[in-house]
């Protein structure tokens, strides 16, 4: 508990240095000169790796790009990465999000929670055992990235001239311990159209904002000669199904819209697919068949309101992370195509040749092709991997709580770099606060964070 006890001695330290941090707002802008993504992850780096020097470890600086403060020696070495960078403030805040004001034992700012209160309190972890003299056989870098969230560029930067540690975590998701992230896959389902000979028309569908969001709202324009049957058949059917799906005359033509509700793309099954409801409707309509009729048949016979990807012949699962997560995201249709974003994402000991063939085959004689693949391998420890062991051990230790292995949907800065998992900050039963207004750490939560980690960086490189 030596280490415990040197944490508790930096208390001061550790919160004033987390508030300077806060106070520096470094969301990307522009880049200009020397600063990739602009003056406020520049002055969140260069603070980040002065205070390193301060504390009495060698600072490297990339090119502005990301850095690192190092201690030990050794060839190989241990990574702990987070990220200094933060997403827009947002309206709603109680105090200003950038103040890093303390009320009632609770510090708020944008990034206190993400990432910048949970990487410094890895500093202070590192430094406690650097004070403390405690033998490591490699060394140990704090990795402070500049651009997670807006792309991870600053990792590509990284690896041009540094190889990749051999265990670590990043301090950027939540506790236990995230040993699994399903494979991601972005998309688009395109298909050209020909509307000859159809005398009920579609203009245009447009909805969904993001691939990785279910959509809540989807409109559609028809020209039809039967605009009563249509208003009819709006109001009928929201009675029937409870969807909410209405219809308007407008001009030469009906406006019909549908109202879903919002989700993560990697929990599609918490939404309401404001996509799926309008092409359920736009079929009960009994319109002659023709290209745009046939794709939203299609796609109403392999996906409906399904979101695992069964009756489009990709129905993967496994035991560690569940099914195949399947989202349409957006959609643009005009009278000459029609182009439909999704968000697949599939388990973590599933492949994406697997996922792919399913696909195919799916698609094979329907005229819809496959177009801007965007693909994130999956991310997979074992329970009896040595840094998952390792990890467990320190979170029992310290928390007294049983460490719980997760698998998520989502994608965590883990994927970014080699042989690292997602360790913390969150606690179990917290609220997520991220990206939220009023993001806040508890104090007491600053402090615990900096010991876990640091048995954590002692445990994986003594």
């Amino acid at each position: 508990m030596q280490l415990n006890e040197k944490i508790d001695g930096m208390r001061k330290e550790l919160i004033s240095s987390t508030q300077e941090i806060v106070k520096i707002k470094s969301v990307e802008g522009e880049a200009k000169g020397d600063m990739p993504f602009g003056e406020g992850p520049y002055n969140a780096l260069k603070y980040a790796l002065d205070l390193s020097e301060k504390l009495g470890f060698k600072s490297v600086n990339l090119d502005n790009y990301i850095g690192y403060a190092e201690y030990g020696e050794g060839e190989e070495y241990v990574g702990v990465l987070g990220h200094l960078d933060v997403v827009p403030e947002g309206d709603g805040w109680i105090y200003p999000p950038y103040g890093a004001e303390i009320h009632d034992g609770k510090m708020f700012g944008r990034g206190t929670m993400d990432d910048k209160g949970p990487i410094i309190a890895a500093l202070y972890g590192l430094k406690a055992i650097k004070d403390l003299n405690l033998n490591l056989s490699k060394r140990v870098r704090i990795i402070f990235g500049t651009n997670e969230e807006s792309g991870c560029g600053e990792i590509e930067h990284y690896f041009k001239t540094e190889k990749a540690p051999v265990s670590g975590f990043t301090p950027d998701a939540e506790y236990p311990i995230i040993n699994g992230e399903k494979g991601i896959t972005i998309f688009d389902f395109v298909k050209d159209l020909n509307l000859k000979g159809c005398n009920n028309k579609i203009k245009y569908i447009k909805g969904g904002n993001k691939a990785n969001m279910v959509p809540d709202y989807c409109e559609a324009a028809v020209v039809t000669e039967n605009v009563e049957k249509v208003l009819l058949y709006a109001h009928n059917f929201k009675e029937i199904t409870g969807y909410d799906v209405t219809a308007e005359a407008k001009d030469d033509m009906v406006i019909i819209k549908s109202i879903g509700a919002s989700a993560h793309g990697s929990t599609p099954e918490l939404g309401k697919n404001a996509i799926m409801q309008l092409f359920g409707f736009i079929e009960q309509l009994g319109f002659e068949e023709c290209d745009i009729i046939n794709f939203i048949k299609f796609f109403n016979e392999t996906v409906g309101l399904d979101t695992d990807g069964e009756a489009f012949g990709v129905g993967l699962r496994d035991e560690v992370s569940g099914n195949l997560s399947f989202n349409i995201g957006t959609i643009d249709a005009n009278e000459e195509s029609v182009r439909m974003t999704v968000n697949l994402r599939y388990p973590v000991t599933c492949t994406f040749e697997q996922m792919m063939k399913g696909i195919n085959l799916t698609i094979k004689d329907s005229s819809i092709r496959v177009e801007n693949m965007q693909h994130q391998k999956p991310l997979y420890f074992s329970e009896d991997h040595s840094t998952v062991k390792a990890l467990v051990k320190v979170y029992e230790e310290q928390t007294g709580q049983k460490a719980e292995l997760l698998s998520i949907g989502g994608g965590t800065y883990a994927k970014e770099m080699p042989n690292i998992v997602a360790f913390g900050p969150l606690f179990p039963g917290e609220p997520e606060l991220i990206h939220q207004p009023n993001e806040y750490i508890e104090i007491e939560d600053l402090m615990k964070n900096a010991k876990i980690y640091s048995h954590a960086i002692y445990e994986l490189a003594k």
